[in-house]
């Protein structure tokens, strides 16, 4: 069976089981701030195991992708030397939530296994938990499957996703390969080896581990199942190695091709047919390559597989050119692929080429060190050096090392990281985190979404983030209410301003911020003093939230005419929303041309100008992605969300929880004041909505009268009169280099009278008058012919600075050089310089000590011969 026939038929079985199938998540969790990537079949339905995140069904089935490579699941740096491990690897899962238990979840398995899938019950083998005697009974009286072949283990059979969350014991299944393989059954002393591979495992969820560490009863027990599916292409297609089964060989095949490799065989081709699947499908996900998190974890493998394609002989980016090939083989199930296969070409083409720019630098580096190394461990200077210079990231320096039977100073290496981030934290101030020392009951009911001004009472009273009982006059901290219409900042926009008020009390809130539910008031006492348990009236500066919830709507109608005009690629990568402006970031990976922006920007006022309501409703997730709403990756959403849409034919509809305008005429005008790049494949526009756009325009217009009364122009002709001022100024500048070069030839001429000799060679140590570095050069190669043998250092001074030009003839380098004469001479000047043995630049900003320094260099040169 081919790998996508194994994926349906597991589907397809547990549809005709009552289950529903359910797509694959994200790379990235939605609900789960513990998790780097998205790392089993279960992340998805995390909060439906704990009772919070009700489903519609009770059995679901999936085949959901995931990711090994960061935190604590990691498997990059096993990728290329096992059979079976894998940065990026399909999970084929049956679910039930309260429904089946152990019963169902052990037969299921066994007729997919035996029955579907037809494999030989003699082949199989099974582990339980030390204290599941309840499963064990159920393999041996209800399957009838042999005691004998029954392990029962400890550790190896308790699941848990991370440190906290769903856990219980598991049943394992694993497909015995063979006498002529060595290993033994599992719990043997050795069950580590290739024999008996683990396929399946049947997870009975019963627990729910706190932060604490302790485990207390979820509200129904639950089958939370995996099976990889590339674990059991293997053995259905009767093959030992993963990097064996059809998937795996179509990609090594194309990388082959690719690079000229002819040996199918190479370690290094499996890592990178590996390594192409999590780049393509996070990249698909919308992570970037970033040097930090989600981002640096892919850099990391992006980079490691190039270092290997280097290996084998790629002389040019070839990373890239193996999507075509993934999107063709996983397309069908995963149709983003091919939706997004342009941009994630682009992103490993981009990231190719920055990684060659140090990747020659780097291993340089690296080859000196190993050249020079005693002992069998790289330095832990050397592995930083790598890391911080050349972007080498810490498992592919231990990759090269592993090669060469050696290892790395890791405590070395964690010391210089310590010693940098401590040099970066000198000086700096932060912050107290409100949501490491915030621990409050109940939650603040926001009502500004209706109103500016209503009245709450303080539940909460912090100072320095520790809580206090009141706040005295001039004194500052923080207010939590039970309600409230300030803003908390989240989602890109800024908190409110304004004021608490009581008799005879009076808080200017100077920001406001949330931490879990409560929104923070941060606040400083002008009058009276505040107490838990006060009643005040909170007012917020209605002005300023206009301006903001302005800038708001327009940033999200930006993001729509983004997509709309660059594609669907784009994405939100952070965002600034006050009363001045809006800054939205996105990913992309090239600057945005002047014809799109102004097509963007022409597409939300557009939008504007028809002057449609902005509506908000509230809704479950699902019917909210029904709905087409958009979802930001990583953000945690409730059971209930808040969907906005905006403009023409439902223009704009995303999930957020700010505050808004209420048609988008009142935004009134939109403009774009700049795009940038602020990452790699990560991009910014800025701009200005409302009185703010016309008071930028205003400025413009004052700025194009200041040129045209400068130039002597019109608004008409001022491009015609600056174009001729700049050609004007291109000539002028082309006639003073021609004088200056018939200058410095005539004082050429001049100056070799002035040269000394000295041990029958030509020493000659002159200022040039009017003379620039250019023409400094020139009059030098003039000054070498006529004198012959010589050893010259040329000066001239601008501004207040010493330009100099040294040069030797080449019959005299083994005994003078001009890179040595110009750092002497540079350096008496306050400056530096070097070069070539023949020639050398540099100069100095002690223009007064001229004089002196270039009587000095004759007695130089005669100490040198």
């Amino acid at each position: 069976m081919k790998t996508v026939e194994i994926r349906e038929a597991f589907l397809d079985y547990f549809e005709q089981q009552a289950h529903t199938r359910v797509g694959s998540s994200s790379l990235v969790p939605g609900n789960d701030p513990t998790l780097l990537f998205t790392n089993a079949g279960m992340n998805q339905f995390k909060d439906t195991f704990l009772g919070a995140d009700p489903r519609s069904y009770v059995r679901a089935t999936s085949s959901q992708r995931c990711v090994r490579a960061g935190g604590k699941h990691n498997d990059l740096e096993n990728v290329g030397y096992t059979a079976r491990h894998h940065t990026f690897f399909e999970m084929l899962g049956n679910f039930s939530f309260g429904d089946y238990f152990k019963r169902e979840a052990i037969r299921f398995a066994w007729e997919f296994l035996t029955g579907t899938l037809g494999l030989p019950p003699e082949k199989l083998w099974v582990t339980c938990h030390t204290s599941d005697d309840e499963a064990e009974e159920i393999w041996v009286n209800e399957i009838g499957f042999p005691r004998e072949r029954i392990s029962r283990l400890d550790e190896d059979n308790f699941w848990q996703m991370g440190d906290t969350g769903p856990c219980g014991p598991c049943s394992e299944i694993f497909y015995d390969h063979g006498e002529d393989v060595p290993g033994g059954p599992p719990g043997s002393p050795d069950d580590d080896l290739d024999r008996y591979i683990e396929i399946w495992n049947l997870v009975f969820m019963q627990f729910n581990r706190d932060a604490s560490g302790e485990m207390n009863p979820l509200p129904a027990p639950s089958v939370d199942t995996g099976m990889g599916l590339e674990r059991i292409a293997a053995v259905m297609q009767n093959v030992h190695s993963n990097y064996e089964i059809d998937l795996f060989q179509a990609l090594i095949g194309e990388a082959a091709r690719v690079l000229g490799v002819k040996d199918l065989e190479h370690k290094s081709l499996r890592v990178i047919a590996d390594h192409i699947r999590s780049c393509a499908f996070l990249i698909a996900d919308g992570v970037l390559p970033g040097n930090e998190g989600r981002g640096y974890v892919l850099r990391r493998i992006i980079r490691r597989a190039i270092r290997h394609g280097n290996k084998l002989g790629a002389a040019a980016p070839f990373f890239y050119k193996l999507v075509p090939t993934l999107a063709h083989q996983m397309g069908d199930a995963y149709p983003e692929l091919v939706k997004l296969q342009g941009q994630i070409e682009k992103a490993l083409l981009t990231e190719e080429e920055q990684f060659a720019k140090t990747l020659d630098n780097g291993m340089q580096i690296l080859e000196e060190a190993l050249a020079g190394l005693e002992g069998d461990e790289i330095p832990g200077d050397v592995v930083f050096k790598l890391y911080d210079t050349y972007g080498f990231p810490v498992d592919l320096t231990n990759d090269i090392a592993r090669e060469r039977d050696l290892g790395l100073d890791i405590a070395g290496y964690e010391a210089a990281m310590a010693a940098q981030r401590a040099r970066s934290q000198e000086g700096g101030s932060f912050k107290v985190d409100y949501n490491d020392v915030l621990k409050l009951d109940g939650s603040t009911e926001f009502t500004g979404y209706d109103s500016t001004q209503g009245e709450g009472t303080v539940t909460a009273l912090l100072n320095n983030g520790v809580e206090v009982d009141n706040l005295g006059s001039d004194e500052e901290g923080v207010v939590v209410l039970s309600d409230t219409p300030f803003y908390g900042e989240s989602g890109g926009q800024v908190g409110d301003t304004g004021f608490l008020t009581a008799d005879g009390v009076k808080l200017e809130v100077t920001a406001t911020g949330k931490a879990s539910d409560q929104h923070l008031h941060h606040v400083k006492v002008l009058q009276g003093a505040v107490s838990k348990g006060d009643v005040l009236t909170a007012e917020i500066d209605g002005s300023l939230r206009q301006r903001t919830r302005l800038n708001h709507s327009a940033t999200h109608l930006l993001h729509a005419a983004l997509r709309k005009v660059l594609g669907d690629h784009v994405q939100q990568k952070g965002s600034l929303v006050d009363s001045e402006r809006l800054r939205f970031d996105f990913s992309h990976f090239e600057a945005v041309t002047p014809a799109e922006l102004k097509q963007i920007e022409t597409m939300v006022n557009d939008q504007i100008r028809a002057n449609t309501e902005v509506s908000t409703r509230l809704m479950s997730m699902d019917d909210a992605v029904e709905a087409g709403a958009m979802a930001l990756f990583g953000e945690k959403y409730g059971d209930e969300v808040r969907v906005l849409a905006m403009g023409e034919d439902n223009f704009s509809v995303e999930l957020c929880g700010g505050t808004h305008a209420a048609r988008t005429g009142d935004i009134g005008l939109m403009r774009i004041t700049s795009e940038s790049g602020v990452a790699a494949g990560v991009r910014r526009i800025e701009g200005v909505t409302g009185a703010g756009a016309l008071a930028y325009l205003d400025a413009a217009e004052d700025r194009l009268a200041a040129v045209c009364e400068v130039v002597k122009g019109t608004t008409e002709n001022v491009a015609d009169k600056v174009a001729g001022l700049r050609t004007e100024n291109r000539d002028l500048e082309k006639e003073i280099a021609r004088l200056k070069q018939k200058l410095a030839t005539g004082a050429g001429s001049d100056l070799t009278a002035s040269a000394v000799e000295i041990e029958g060679i030509k020493v000659l140590a002159a200022n040039v008058d009017g003379a620039d570095a250019k023409s400094l050069r020139d009059t030098l190669d003039q000054v070498k012919n006529k004198l012959g043998s010589s050893v010259i250092l040329l000066a001239a001074v601008n501004d207040g600075k010493v330009a100099l030009t040294a040069g030797v003839t080449k019959d005299l380098t083994d005994k003078v050089k001009a890179g040595d004469l110009m750092r002497e001479f540079a350096t008496r000047l306050g400056g530096k310089g070097g070069g070539r043995p023949d020639m050398a630049q540099g100069g100095g900003t002690d223009a007064a000590a001229l004089p002196e320094v270039l009587k000095a260099v004759p007695d130089w040169v005669a100490s040198q011969l």
